[in-house]
């Protein structure tokens, strides 16, 4: 079998897309029709592609059209180039959003990924339906992952600082503590020293058991009783939920807190506010699906975080 080259000057884009469907229908006709092109057309193309490859592609069977072991071997290479080169060829300033096909990826804290990711994928539903999202935890280190481009956004506490990160503050939230319905600290008024005495669930993903809310009591001669430390807000509220430790939550209505049936408590003092930010690297920035993405995780975060108790 002699197979011709080809230079990439020379090489020409519709026979691939013809080829494709041939090789996907196998049929003249079938193709023809999903090319909106003739079948005598259709026909002069397959003897193109005979030539080229020295090998006949389709073979009569029957009343049939079927693939030959060469044509079969191809098929899948020829669909994933056309797939590709079609992405490629769409990819630019006036794509449509519809045409978008990209994974996005998000590294997102559970503190507020259960409240903003579903209104930003009812956005993606109604203008991008074919992007996916794919979402990763804080535990990683947020520049470097934005630098060697394993996460395209990072959202929660920016707590690094790299020159090459963009930081665009989003919100500012307080804190509350969410403890299940019935538990004692729900009758009568909280204070910071029946807060102090009650045990606790922290949550850190390094495995450190206080944080502002110590800082805060102990100015006020009181020290609380951290009974666990939880790698994530989610599994704070399940132990919450099902026992008597206080777990820390946003203080904004319809969170994840409310959601599991805690009842959400504010503190009785003052704590230092969360800034809640987003971050990415200058590479991605005047890319119309990131800037996209940007600002509809803006509108999201700002949405949930700017409607406090």
């Amino acid at each position: 079998m002699t197979i011709a080259r080809a230079d990439a000057a020379t090489i020409d884009y519709n026979l691939l897309v013809a080829l494709d469907a041939m090789l996907d229908t196998s049929s003249v006709t079938a193709a023809a029709g999903r090319l909106r092109t003739s079948v005598p057309a259709m026909s002069r193309t397959l003897g193109r592609l005979r030539r080229h490859f020295g090998d006949p592609l389709l073979v009569r069977a029957g009343r049939n059209l079927v693939l030959t072991p060469f044509a079969t071997r191809l098929r899948p290479q020829v669909h994933d180039l056309v797939a590709r080169a079609a992405a490629l060829l769409s990819d630019g300033p006036d794509t449509p959003r519809s045409a978008w096909s990209q994974t996005l990826t998000i590294q997102m804290s559970d503190v507020i990924s259960a409240d903003v990711v579903p209104p930003l994928l009812a956005a993606m539903r109604a203008e991008a339906p074919r992007v996916r999202l794919r979402l990763t935890s804080d535990d990683s280190e947020g520049a470097t992952a934005l630098r060697d481009a394993a996460i395209d956004l990072e959202v929660g506490v920016i707590d690094h600082s790299d020159p090459e990160t963009v930081v665009e503050p989003l919100a500012t939230l307080t804190v509350a503590a969410a403890v299940r319905a019935g538990h004692p600290l729900t009758r009568g008024r909280l204070t910071a020293k029946r807060l102090a005495a009650a045990e606790h669930v922290s949550v850190s993903r390094r495995g450190l058991a206080t944080g502002p809310l110590d800082d805060q009591l102990a100015r006020l001669g009181l020290h609380r009783t951290v009974a666990v430390v939880a790698p994530t807000h989610t599994a704070a509220i399940l132990l919450a939920r099902n026992s008597d430790l206080v777990c820390l939550t946003p203080n904004q209505n319809g969170t994840a807190a409310h959601t599991a049936g805690l009842h959400v408590l504010p503190i009785p003092f003052d704590l230092p506010p969360i800034t809640i930010s987003m971050a990415w690297h200058p590479r991605t920035g005047s890319e119309p699906i990131h800037q996209w993405l940007r600002s509809h995780v803006a509108e999201t975060t700002r949405t949930f975080i700017g409607s406090p108790r």
